[in-house]
Formats: C-alpha cells, structure tokens, sequence
C-alpha cells in the first residue's frame, strides 16, 4: 500500500505534495520521491527511506523545483527492494513521462519482456516502470497520427471556475490503453514534461480520489493528503481514468465514455486526516481488513497455476526433502501459527509443532536439513523470533519468513518469504496484519502441498479462489458489528471474560482473550472448549461473559454438536453466553444470550470472519472504558529486546 498525490493549480507544486506526503506516510516508508513539471522541464527526486531521507536531501541540495504541477509518492515495496532506484517516480527513455504507482502488475515480467525487445532500457525492479514506457509508445503514437477533433466532454466536472472541460487529452488517451492492457490491481497518476497544467490518474481495484478545490485539484490515495486544502471530493470508480485541471476534472471509463464521479463533502477536517477520519488508527485498521486481506492474497497464482512466494531461495526439491514443521511466533502471531498447523497438516500431511519463538531455541528442539522452520512477524523485527531465526540456521534447518515489513532483518535472514501486504499498522494491537497473517499460513501450506505434489494445481487453483472471495465476506462481516459494539459497552464493567473454541476455534478464542488484556487491561482467558470440565469450568459464576466460537455444523460436524453441549454447560452454572456461530446455525439459537453471526465458510477459512468481532468487542469495551486502544500500557509494536 502506497501513498499517492498528484496536483495541479496556481500554489507551488513541491509545498503542496510534500505536505500531502506527510499526511500519506502510514501508507508506505520505503521510500519517497517528487516529480513537479514547471518551465518545459520534468524534474524528479527520490530517496530510499522514509520521508524526511527526502526532505533532507532537496533541503540541502538546495534544488529548486519550480512548477504549479506535480505529484508525489511513499512506497511500500512489493516488487524490487527499497531502493533509491526503485523509488517513485518511475520515468521512460525521453525523460518525457513520470508515473507513480499504488498496487501490483500482474502482468508486469511479460510487458517488461516485450519493451527491452523493442529497445527500451528499464532501470528498476519494479513493475510500475513498464508503465511509463508503454505510455512513451502510446503517445509517440498518437502523436504521428495527429491531433484529435476537439470536442466539449460532457463528463467534466467543474472545480470552481465554472469553464467545461476541453476534450480528451493525448496523455488521457495514452493512459486509457495502456490501463486496457494491465492485469492486476493498481492506482495511477502520471505527469508530462510538455503538458504543464494536467496530471492525469487511473484506478482498477486500488483507491484513487480527487480532490476539487477552486482554482486547482487534486489526486490521491487518500483524502488526507488534500484534507488542508479542500474538503469537497470526486469518488472514481472502477477501471476508470481521471484528467484533472485547475478549471475542473474529466472522467472516463477505460474505453473512452465520459462518465460522472460521486462527488461528496468530506465531514472532518486535517487534524484528523492521519486516521483518515477514524478516531482512532485501529478503528481504520479493522475497516481496512477486507482490502489488507485482497492485498495479500492478489498475485499468489502464476498463469502456470502455480503459487508464487515473494522471494524464493529454496529449490522444489529442498522442499520435498522437508519431513517436518516448526511454526515459531510470538502474541497474535503466534496465534496465526496455530490456525496453519491445522491447514498444514491437513493439506501437506507432514508434522507440524507450533513454538512460542521465546521459548524455542532454549529447549534444543531437534532441527536438521528436512526442517522447514516457518518465522511469523508483523515488523520482521521481533527480537525472539530473530533469535529463533538463527537458531534454527545454524542447525542447517530451512526457513521460510511470513512478514509486513518488506526488506527488515528476518526475510533477509531466511530461505523464502510471504510478505502480508497489509501496509503500516500504527495501532499496537493487531488486527488488519493478524488476517493477513492467517491468509499467508494457508497460502503456505497450500505451496508445500502442492509442491510435495500431494495436491494438484487445480485443485490449489480452486482453495486460492475461494480465499480470493473472503475479502468480501470480512467487508460482510464489519457491516454486521454494531450490536457487538453495544454489547462490548453493556459490558464494560465485566471483572472477566472467557473464550471457548475447538480446532481453528480455538486459537481465534486465544486471539480474542489477548485483544481484550491488551486493549482493556482485564482478565482474559482462553481454552480449548473440550478441556472445560478438566478445570476452567470451575471459574464459571453468575453473569460471567463467556464466549463461544462455534465450529461449523456443515464442515466440522463431529465438534459441533460438542460445543453446543459445552455451552448448554456453562449457561446452566449461570454464565452468561455469547456464542459466534455461521449463518444457518439453527442448534446454537437456544442456548446462546447474545448471537453473533459470520458468513458460512470454508472450516480452514472461518478465522479470517470469525475473529472480527472479537476484535470489534475488545476494541469497543476499551473505548467504553475511557481507553486508548492506539497505544496500550507497556506496550510497542515492535519488539526489538527478548
């Protein structure tokens, strides 16, 4: 996830996209670059790091970037490493045309192919380059077949002067075809040396605003990055092309339709703009699951149908040699370990433990070449499971690193790695990177499966699209959690609260237990709901919430009737029940005080809808309390000492 802004109008270029870039910087670290168009010249500058790498370095270069156009980017590197050559803005053999980029080019390795066989010389690891020589091409096209017939667009939408819109520009004809020849998911914004006074964007599954001030407009990954400026807004919608002047903005659809933007008022102002309108980041955070999830799990196909990890060390064969799994993670990643053991050995049949990564190196476990050691972590930085890492290293083991933090210390020191996609978390508490973790695990296993040759590509191809659909059941999901809002404030002065589950069940109840201590500093537990009557039943008293993930009636049968008993159990000793079962789950309706409901799904999928209102009550019962769920007491998001 990146951060993207583009402007046109009388202000200075450079001000105006620097400020929007601070505003965007949770979107991305990796890097940053500018690009302003001013005097028949196109300048560029960009710097691996954060922001003020940047800032720092036209501070003192004392480089003047004269322009009222331009646009500005913060990177989350996804293809090609946090360089200062990979970094934003990308640019074509003319120097002509600079684009910025949020998203993945699926397609990128074949288009890259096909323009160094036509001469072009690209310079990055990216795939968002490509796109900036695709449009040199288009242009220099358009441009031999003449000048098009100037017609008045009757999509244009008037920012403030009131003047329609001239007819479709050369770089907006440009855009539009190469956008038809893109697969994947991608925002983007593009600037050229000889159209002073346009900057033009296009979005496919990734968000891309405008901003309509008076006299000037905007482009942006979020309304954030204008929020100081102008508070009235265009939505673009879908395979979509936007041309923005300072006299007003045009939109088209991919094939050349004018068409008409939501336009709305934006009901806050700058000072919240870094949490885009939220309180609180892990508010935004939750809403942002159903699109951290898509992140993930976009591109893990290749058209062989093969899954593609992001960086790969190992050959096929090391991975057949494998003959055991160790899962070793700390807090909720830990918990996203747990739920792959149980897709893991399903799928792959070989054994697979889960270690706490503190524990792991001080029991000597028993390690060797066939181990495949696999290392969870939010910021790829965590000391324990670094210290795990290397363990598991120096005792010949292979490691594979499931990560959020592209380039940090644990990916560099392991064999392959699955980045999660989810963009920076700010919020201690995880909770979008939690289900990003869980949709990597299985898409691991479903590679050691199908690599060992234990499941077929299509039959790989079949569980990958029915994942690819679990980011709209997570949107289903937090459009139904007001009454688990209501019910976390009734609750606020509760002493405690258990959590019961069976099979992935049970590491979800773990994951809401620990959301609650973190969130709401109060006694929290979770257990498998089968060990109920060998001890924690004696904890049950009248009143006490207890809460239930059910397991599916359809896919886990020879449980779920258990779990029905177990709360029959608990609600006879006076507990007051709140029960998380699927839609359709008739059984569960009397002994339940308080029914939440999550889409019905796949037995292995179920953690990615049922820890969501998990943590929609912890979150809300700590709001309720007078909490700051941002920033929890004694702790940090990254924790960089064992």
């Amino acid at each position: 996830m990146c951060g993207i802004i583009g402007y046109v109008g009388e202000q200075p270029a450079l001000e105006v996209v620097l400020s929007g870039l601070r505003r965007l910087e949770y979107r991305g670290y990796d890097s940053a670059g500018v690009a302003v168009v001013g005097g028949g010249v196109l300048r560029t500058a960009r710097r691996a790091g954060r922001l003020a790498n940047l800032e720092k370095v036209l501070d003192e270069s004392g480089e003047q970037m004269p322009g009222t156009t331009g646009m500005g980017h913060t990177r989350w590197a996804t293809h090609g490493g946090p360089t200062d050559v990979n970094a934003h803005p990308h640019t074509d053999c003319t120097g002509a045309v600079a684009v910025i980029h949020n998203g993945i080019i699926e397609n990128f390795a074949e288009l890259r192919s096909e323009l160094e066989a036509a001469g072009h010389e690209l310079s990055s690891e990216t795939d968002t380059e490509v796109v900036a020589h695709l449009l040199e091409i288009e242009i220099a096209r358009a441009a031999a077949a003449g000048p098009a017939a100037s017609s008045v667009s009757s999509g244009s939408v008037s920012s403030g002067f009131g003047q329609p819109v001239a007819s479709e520009h050369p770089v907006t004809e440009a855009l539009r075809v190469v956008c038809r020849r893109l697969r994947g998911a991608f925002t983007l914004v593009v600037l050229h040396r000889d159209h002073p006074g346009v900057v033009v964007g296009a979005r496919r599954n990734s968000p891309l605003v405008v901003g309509l001030g008076v006299g000037e407009a905007f482009l942006a990954s979020d309304v954030s990055a204008f929020i100081a400026h102008t508070r009235e807004a265009l939505e673009i919608g879908q395979d979509q092309v936007v041309e923005a002047r300072p006299e007003g903005v045009t939109v088209y659809d991919f094939d050349g339709t004018p068409v008409e933007g939501r336009r709305y008022h934006v009901d806050w102002d700058a000072s919240a703009a870094e949490k885009g309108g939220f309180p609180y980041f892990m508010l935004k955070e939750i809403s942002e699951q159903p699109e951290a999830l898509a992140d993930t799990l976009r591109g893990r196909l290749s058209s062989e149908g093969a899954i593609v990890l992001d960086e790969e060390r190992l050959s096929d064969q090391d991975f057949r040699d494998i003959d055991k799994v160790f899962i070793v993670a700390c807090g909720t990643a830990y918990h996203a370990g747990l739920i792959a053991k149980y897709a893991i050995e399903h799928w792959t049949r070989l054994p697979c433990e889960v270690e706490m990564a503190s524990e792991f190196r001080y029991r000597d476990p028993v390690l060797d070449r066939s181990t495949l050691v696999i290392a969870i972590s939010q910021s790829g930085e965590t000391l324990d499971t670094l210290m795990a890492v290397k363990h598991a290293r120096e005792q010949k083991a292979r490691v594979l690193a499931i990560c959020n933090t592209n380039g940090s210390t644990i990916p560099r020191e392991s064999d392959a790695v699955l980045y999660t996609r989810c963009g920076p978390e700010v919020g201690v508490a995880a909770t979008k990177t939690f289900l990003g973790q869980v949709a990597a695990c299985l898409l691991v296993g479903l590679f050691l499966a199908q690599t060992r040759g234990v499941l077929y590509g299509d039959e790989v191809a079949a569980y990958v699209d029915r994942l690819q659909r679990m980011p709209e059941l997570v949107r289903r999901t937090l459009g139904t959690v007001e009454p688990v809002r209501e019910l976390a404030r009734s609750l606020a002065d509760a002493k405690a609260v258990l959590f019961l589950g069976r099979h992935v069940g049970y590491p979800v109840a773990l994951e809401g237990a620990l959301k609650l201590k973190e969130l709401a500093y109060m006694h929290a537990e979770g257990f498998p709901a089968g060990e109920l009557k060998h001890g924690p039943i004696a904890l049950i008293e009248p009143g006490l919430p207890v809460v239930v993930v059910v397991p599916s009636p359809r896919g886990r049968a020879n449980l779920h009737g258990k779990v029905v008993s177990n709360i029959q159990e608990v609600r006879a000793r006076g507990a007051r029940t709140i029960v998380i079962a699927e839609d359709g789950d008739t059984d569960v309706e009397p002994y339940a005080d308080h029914l939440i409901r999550v889409p019905a799904t796949s037995s292995l999928f179920a953690p990615l809808v049922t820890t969501l209102p998990l943590q929609v009550f912890a979150c809300e019962l700590a709001l309720a309390r007078g909490l700051d769920v941002d920033q929890p007491r004694n702790l940090a998001k990254s924790v960089t000492v064992e």
